[in-house]
């Protein structure tokens, strides 16, 4: 079972950002999930299923949002190493 989220926005938001309703739909449901991810909220499949995607894609699409796939300090690097 899922739930719905509705969110109001200005009827000329889409067009003052170049994209179709769809693609701003899309976009904001991408945004939404990157920044869950990368607040380190919710993990990157539950990420993937939010905005719809499959979770590869969703990791190699993160770069567009300037979020790292990979998230780990240095110390933390070191001691998986």
């Amino acid at each position: 079972m899922s739930l719905q989220l509705k969110i109001d926005y200005p009827e000329t938001l889409p067009d003052a950002l170049q994209q179709t309703r769809e693609q701003f739909e899309q976009e904001a449901k991408m945004a939404m999930a990157v920044k869950l991810f990368e607040m380190k909220r919710i993990s990157s499949g539950v990420a993937a299923q939010l905005a719809g995607m499959d979770r590869v894609s969703f990791l190699l699409n993160l770069h567009h949002y300037g979020v790292p796939m990979i998230d780990l300090t240095e110390e933390e690097l070191l001691s998986d190493a």
